[in-house]
């Protein structure tokens, strides 16, 4: 199953310790052994400072978890060569294969289609094929924006 948006973190320049500290317990906790994967989205624009608190969370965490299969993906740009994310987690570092944009797309059209009447917020999105995967940001989180 793709992860659920609780699962998710997308990073920023503005992406906050508290908010990177919180995925990382939630994929080290013993609750994410029921098949859920951690994801951070584009790491590597986090700033120094929370990015070494990534790095520093996740081995201390680690160390006391009893949680031996989790699943915390951190996805980053290869071509950001500056980035501390990169650099500190280089030992675990897996390429993967460039796919034709074509193929992703129609992948994504096949796993992703919302069934007739059972998501009514995916289906106010106005598109020719319902996806019920969509991206909303908010200036302020909890608000309901």
């Amino acid at each position: 199953p793709l992860p659920t948006y609780d699962e998710v973190l997308v990073c920023t320049p503005d992406t906050e310790e508290e908010e990177v500290e919180l995925i990382i317990r939630r994929a080290l906790s013993s609750d994410s052994q029921n098949q859920k994967i951690y994801c951070l989205l584009g790491a590597e624009k986090l700033v120094y400072k929370v990015s070494k608190q990534l790095e520093s969370h996740f081995f201390r965490l680690l160390q006391s978890s009893t949680v031996l299969d989790y699943k915390f993906i951190i996805f980053c740009n290869t071509k950001a060569h500056n980035s501390y994310v990169i650099t500190a987690f280089d030992t675990y570092k897996v390429t993967f294969p460039c796919c034709i944009e074509t193929e992703i797309q129609s992948y994504l059209r096949t796993h992703l289609k919302v069934p007739s009447g059972m998501a009514p917020v995916a289906q106010s999105f106005e598109e020719p094929y319902q996806q019920n995967v969509k991206f909303v940001f908010s200036d302020q989180a909890g608000m309901g924006r």
